[in-house]
């Protein structure tokens, strides 16, 4: 899986998202881990390993595919995949502004 800038190529016409909290920038990592870049330059890394591997993945478990994973864009500031799964922009920016990395639990 190759490691490929994300920007806000996908967003809804005419919408900005200006919220410190809000994406402008994602990179797919090896392992089920991104890269993440907010508006107010605040950078961590995402990894969600633990939840699309988990039993009770859901929606998630599709992720589980490498290739379908580094499908990942931004949508009005969010990570998405074409499968309507996505990440709450505002829980990532809490826990990396307090450690640096958001480990998703299942």
């Amino acid at each position: 899986m190759s490691s490929e800038t994300i920007t806000e190529t996908h967003q809804a016409a005419g919408i900005i998202p200006a919220a410190p909290w809000r994406l402008r920038a994602l990179s797919v990592l090896p392992e089920w881990q991104l890269a993440v870049t907010f508006n107010d330059g605040l950078s961590g890394i995402v990894d969600v390993s633990a939840l699309i591997n988990g039993t009770d993945a859901g929606v998630f478990e599709a992720l589980r595919d490498s290739a379908f994973f580094a499908t990942a864009y931004l949508d009005c500031g969010a990570v998405t995949w074409p499968n309507g799964a996505d990440l709450a922009p505002d829980a990532m920016y809490k826990e990396i502004r307090r450690c640096g990395v958001w480990r998703i639990l299942d």
